[in-house]
């Protein structure tokens, strides 16, 4: 048996589980669960719903183009058994594995990277319009601003 991708998600459909769309073109969807049948029943863009693969792709949240994910592919024709060959993909898949986690780091920490500098100019335009308030504070001593903290 074959762990299927899901039609409308992309994670995995295990065999037994989930459900099976044939439309009359021929075209087979498989779903992992019913909230991903439901949703393309009601004809909704994977690519707009926020917690689908897609989604993630599309917005920067996973990585798209990753060599390690071409290696993901099906084959049409069965190898033939070989100890050798089962031991070296076996350690393969092991290194990919840790190949992958680290660059998932890796831009998941750029990612957060971009998102602290918007913070930060954000924050500096608020500053820079609202300076007027800021020095009315700053001309308070302290004890006075949280007297007026309190009174509120």
């Amino acid at each position: 048996m074959r762990v299927e991708k899901c039609s409308f998600c992309s994670s995995p459909c295990y065999p037994g589980h989930g459900s099976v769309f044939v439309r009359n073109d021929a075209k087979v969807f498989r779903f992992c669960r019913s909230k991903c049948k439901k949703n393309f029943a009601m004809k909704r863009n994977p690519r707009k719903v926020k917690w689908t693969k897609s989604f993630r792709r599309i917005h920067g949240k996973e990585l798209t183009m990753d060599t390690c994910l071409e290696l993901e592919q099906k084959t049409a024709v069965p190898v033939a058994y070989s100890r050798d060959l089962f031991v070296k993909a076996v350690d393969a898949i092991r290194r990919v594995g840790d190949i992958e986690v680290r660059r998932e780091l890796v831009q998941r920490r750029n990612t957060l990277r971009g998102e602290k500098e918007h913070e930060t100019a954000v924050l500096k335009k608020k500053n820079e319009r609202n300076i007027s308030f800021a020095d009315e504070k700053e001309k308070k001593p302290r004890v006075q601003i949280e007297e007026d903290l309190l009174l509120e």
